[in-house]
């Protein structure tokens, strides 16, 4: 016998369905939940169709986002040998029926169909390190998209209150630029304060530059100031959504910078991060995210499985006779690692760092590739040395 239990998980609960071999199914599907109670319930029916078959089953599951985790902690405290398959495969497997029903119980039975269909290899788990480093680098991705919508957002209220502030600073998001806008966030309030003061203030908000630099910087805002369309601020709702901004920034800085501190300790105690750091173009946030996302080289045996993987594979498409000459990239893999390659890419290519990508590029282009997709045949092409480089813990040569 060859047993198989299917699940069918959605949040809080799972749907089970075994068989016990091919076309031969085992009781009724029925629901537990995921806590404690539940989860004992699955285990004393997973012994169960052990018991009946002789022969311990494999648990088979969609992927579901963060749904399953509570699943798969059970299952590897309990060292139960499971399937964790991608979505885009089992709804493949629905699709091959010639009836359209769908139910929880139906999901799990395909699923366990799948099994003895496809040759199904066993989840391979990452690692506790390098999953806290995909959750870390996720994050601090997460606060970087808020962040940026939140400095347009300021922008906005900026230039209604005082457009002329922004050619004081070289960065007007810098600490001592938000902090001496939210003591002097008028042309009004500017004009009224001794330039000395100003001067005081900046010095203290960056103790590394000097009083010099403060006192420059001062005459500057003074200037600016002066020459402000808004002498007079008729809007106090306007001031107040400003400060409010200013105050959020302050808050995404702090907590970017800490989330970065927590990334680059965790990645410098993996080896693959260091090795990924000898390819030029790669620095710390994009070693990070490579490692995070790739979870470890031993997944995959080949190089081709990980160009699959970040989904910049070329799309295939023959009929009879027919040919597609233009294919685009499936796009089926993970999103985050398809953009860091990409972003690398760019950044080994900027000012030539590195030279065999430059060159790699260069022959697409006078092949006739357009800029785009000589920039996909380069993140495959980098995506192959990452793979040689990891699997033979060798730096990039």
């Amino acid at each position: 016998m060859d047993p198989v239990i299917g699940l069918d998980i959605a949040k809080g609960e799972s749907q089970v369905q075994a068989f016990l071999q091919k076309k031969s199914s085992y009781k009724k599907s029925f629901k537990f939940e995921h806590h404690l109670d539940g989860l004992d319930v699955f285990y004393k029916f997973y012994k169960e169709v052990e018991a009946e078959a002789e022969k311990a089953p494999v648990v088979i599951f969609e992927s579901t986002g963060h749904y399953h985790e509570p699943v798969v902690q059970f299952l590897e405290r309990e060292r139960i040998v499971y399937i964790m398959v991608n979505p885009i495969i089992s709804h493949g497997a629905k699709k091959s029926s010639m009836r359209k029903v769908k139910t929880d119980a139906i999901d799990a039975s395909h699923l366990c169909e799948l099994y003895y269909k496809e040759d199904l290899e066993p989840y391979h788990k990452k690692s506790v390190q390098v999953l806290n480093l995909r959750n870390l680098t996720r994050q601090h991705d997460a606060i970087t998209s808020s962040y940026v919508q939140m400095k347009l957002q300021f922008l906005a209220i900026l230039d209604q209150v005082f457009p002329e502030y922004k050619k004081v600073f070289g960065d007007t998001y810098s600490k001592v630029s938000l902090k001496t806008l939210y003591l002097f966030p008028t042309a009004e309030k500017v004009l009224n304060k001794d330039i000395n003061d100003l001067a005081e203030k900046m010095k203290e908000f960056c103790q590394k530059r000097s009083y010099k630099w403060a006192l420059k910087k001062a005459e500057e805002l003074k200037e600016v100031a002066s020459k402000d369309p808004f002498q007079k601020n008729l809007y106090d709702s306007n001031l107040v959504s400003l400060k409010m901004y200013i105050e959020i920034l302050l808050e995404y800085q702090e907590h970017l910078s800490k989330l970065k501190d927590e990334i680059d300790t965790l990645a410098n105690e993996i080896e693959d991060y260091h090795i990924l750091h000898s390819i030029p173009g790669i620095g710390d946030k994009i070693a990070a995210t490579i490692i995070s996302e790739i979870g470890g080289i031993e997944r995959f045996s080949h190089p081709k499985k990980l160009v699959a993987f970040a989904g910049i594979d070329p799309r295939v498409h023959e009929s009879g006779k027919f040919k597609a000459t233009y294919n685009r990239i499936t796009k089926r893999g993970s999103s985050r690692l398809r953009q860091i390659l990409y972003t690398a890419v760019l950044c080994g290519l900027r000012k030539s760092r590195n030279s065999k990508l430059k060159e790699f590029y260069q022959k697409k282009r006078e092949e006739g590739k357009p800029h785009k997709v000589a920039m996909i045949a380069c993140a495959n092409k980098l995506i192959q040395w990452i793979f040689y480089i990891l699997k033979r813990k060798e730096a990039f040569r």
